[in-house]
């Protein structure tokens, strides 16, 4: 983690597309056999087709080292979805819950979250197993799923506080 805006040794920067609202940047785009809400799962299986998730120069650079995780989290923005309800009844039986409560996609900032495995990596493209949204979907970012991950930074003193 850069703790100020400092450039250490190794690291590699880019100038990012001009922010709009809170600084999202798209760096890449998934590519899923699904074209239709009604047809897309509502939970990626980890024995579920293989999709694809093509990244944009020049973050295509950053996959570097992504291959030794078996199990990474994909971010996504759900791009087509709704964003204005509070409550929803997602069992269609008129009663409903608070939109906090679900994993619907549909929520004040549509940000999807898959934790998928890691079929392969070949250039600029990540195949995967375990995604749950439309073809053409805009990627936020990847990161190794955390429950594998360890951090390769020293550690800093706020790692082992507690209660």
């Amino acid at each position: 983690m850069v703790r100020r805006d400092e450039i250490r040794p190794g690291e590699v920067a880019s100038e990012p597309p001009a922010a709009t609202d809170a600084g999202l940047v798209f760096i890449g785009r998934i590519r899923t056999p699904w074209t239709d809400r009604l047809d897309c799962p509502r939970q990626g299986r980890r024995d579920g087709p293989v999709c694809r998730i093509e990244l944009f120069r020049p973050w295509d650079e950053a996959l570097d080292g992504l291959e030794q995780y078996g199990s990474i989290e994909v971010l996504y923005w759900l791009d087509r979805s709704r964003r204005d309800l509070l409550r929803q009844s997602p069992k269609s039986d008129g009663a409903s819950r608070g939109t906090f409560s679900l994993r619907s996609p549909v929520r004040p900032n549509p940000i999807g979250t898959s934790l998928v495995t890691l079929v392969g990596i070949e250039g600029a493209v990540v195949s995967v197993r375990g995604l749950d949204c439309l073809d053409g979907t805009p990627l936020i970012d990847l990161k190794p799923d955390r429950c594998a991950f360890t951090p390769l930074a020293p550690r800093q003193p706020g790692d082992d506080q507690v209660g």
